[in-house]
């Protein structure tokens, strides 16, 4: 970590001289805080967005820097806030008057009035988010870091500035960003502050559930989203809005009969799919994969532990969850629930890789079997070695007849060559329940591989069923 108390290579962007200009113009002391500053230190990349804190109004500050870049960007004003912002190149730049915050036990929206920089850094989150680099000509690039987040930094632990108590109680999103950043950074939360969480988890409740999910969200794109998740059920805050997934938690025992701890096992699925993609609503379907298994849970005294139909279940859960949380309830909602549907198909087949079976998992998957392989890939865990290989060899030999089925039959998202309006023209019929009937038997004549996915062969059957229904071709 750099000892050295002045950071001007943190502030070559020629967008910082142009603020520290127009800070001057104003008689407006100014700096640069939170994200960027911590970012910096972490050696992350280049940090995108920008906050300015200021002594008076952000706003006049946000309009002169705007006066004096290049092209005028346009200044957005929240007034409610006290805040503006503008976007310069690549960068998003907010801009907000120091400030001090009260709040209210009911809600964690602040009564503001106007503060000192102090004041500004007393009610930021954490330690590693309150150090400010100054803009101002006197100690242009110095850091100020009242609470020795730059030790924190070192020591990798997320510390808040006041008592841990205050700072969860006034804004307890607070307590999703903690354990977000722990998850994202890889550091540990303070014992004090973990504690805090605990003690102020039902106050999760007035959080609005849009800012839940964005804090959820984050924590899924993370290299390894279990280390959030498992703080979450630990502090008690995530039976607030994911009680599905703590209701898999635990392993009962009947007779000797033991099942596996559901909730564990599917934050490893999530860990593994998390190192084979990006994609956010896949990692949605890992996490969830599993949420029918605690409803369909039954001891059969023959058989021991079941879950049957725990696919079905998760995937009408799906909606249900999708809602509560405000998800958006179009296309991404549904590829979840087709994930959760179809999660054991795959490892169904193993035993029997038919082309049947594989055309059949082709056809229902369509555009997503590559989805659905990777999550059912995602989903072998086992800790035994002998097994986990042969689950794997087994997985490998579904991929590999997949790939032989689809280069040869074409299955994939296939329309069968005879469509309704042949059937209504051969047997001079007006559409009914036959034309149905037809359509599915050459479907499922192709699929179960008693007929080529080809013109003649498919017209032929058509003609052999019609005939079953008691159609006659028309000779006309």
């Amino acid at each position: 970590m750099p000892k050295n108390k002045t950071y001007k290579d943190a502030l070559t962007h020629a967008v910082f001289k142009v603020i520290a200009q127009a800070a001057k113009e104003i008689s407006s002391n100014t700096y640069v805080i939170g994200g960027y500053v911590r970012d910096y230190f972490l050696q992350r990349g280049a940090h995108t967005d920008i906050d300015i804190v200021c002594i008076g109004s952000g706003i006049n500050l946000a309009k002169k820097v705007s006066e004096l870049l290049p092209n005028k960007p346009k200044v957005q004003v929240f007034k409610t806030y006290g805040t503006a912002m503008l976007r310069y190149e690549d960068l998003e730049i907010e801009f907000v008057g120091a400030r001090k915050e009260s709040y209210s036990q009911n809600s964690r929206n602040p009564k503001v009035s106007i503060g000192t920089l102090e004041d500004d850094q007393n009610r930021r989150d954490f330690t590693i988010n309150a150090m400010a680099f100054s803009l101002n000509t006197t100690d242009y690039g110095s850091l100020l870091d009242p609470f020795n987040g730059i030790q924190d930094l070192k020591n990798r632990i997320i510390r808040t500035p006041l008592a841990p108590d205050i700072t969860y109680s006034d804004d307890p999103l607070r307590m999703l960003r903690a354990i977000r950043f722990a998850t994202q950074l890889g550091f540990a939360i303070e014992t004090k502050s973990l504690q805090a969480i605990s003690k102020n988890a039902t106050r999760i409740k007035i959080i609005t559930k849009e800012r839940i999910l964005n804090e959820l969200h984050k924590i899924l794109a993370s290299d390894k989203p279990s280390v959030g998740f498992i703080l979450l059920e630990e502090t008690g805050l995530l039976h607030y809005f994911l009680p599905e997934l703590t209701a898999l938690k635990g392993v009962d025992d009947i007779d000797g009969e033991r099942h596996k701890d559901n909730f564990y096992h599917s934050l490893q699925v999530v860990d593994n799919i998390a190192k084979n993609t990006d994609n956010l609503w896949l990692r949605w379907a890992a996490l969830l994969h599993d949420i029918g298994k605690a409803p369909t849970k039954k001891f059969d005294k023959k058989i021991g532990w079941t879950f049957h139909a725990h696919e079905f279940t998760g995937a009408k859960m799906v909606y249900t969850l999708f809602k509560r949380l405000k998800m958006p309830l179009n296309d991404k909602m549904k590829f979840v629930q087709k994930m959760v549907y179809m999660s054991s198909r795959p490892i169904d087949i193993v035993g029997a890789v038919t082309d049947s079976a594989v055309r059949r998992l082709v056809f229902d998957a369509g555009d997503y079997i590559e989805d659905l392989m990777t999550l059912c890939d995602a989903d072998i865990t086992t800790q035994n070695s002998q097994r986990y290989k042969q689950y794997r060899k087994n997985f490998q030999l579904v991929r590999q007849k997949i790939i032989a089925v689809e280069e040869r039959d074409h299955i994939r998202n296939f329309q069968p060559p005879i469509t309704g309006e042949i059937i209504m023209k051969t047997f001079n019929i007006k559409p009914s329940r036959e034309i149905g009937l037809l359509k599915e038997a050459i479907k499922e004549a192709i699929l179960d591989g008693v007929i080529p996915n080809e013109y003649d062969a498919c017209y032929a059957f058509m003609l052999q069923e019609g005939k079953k229904l008691g159609l006659k071709v028309d000779e006309d």
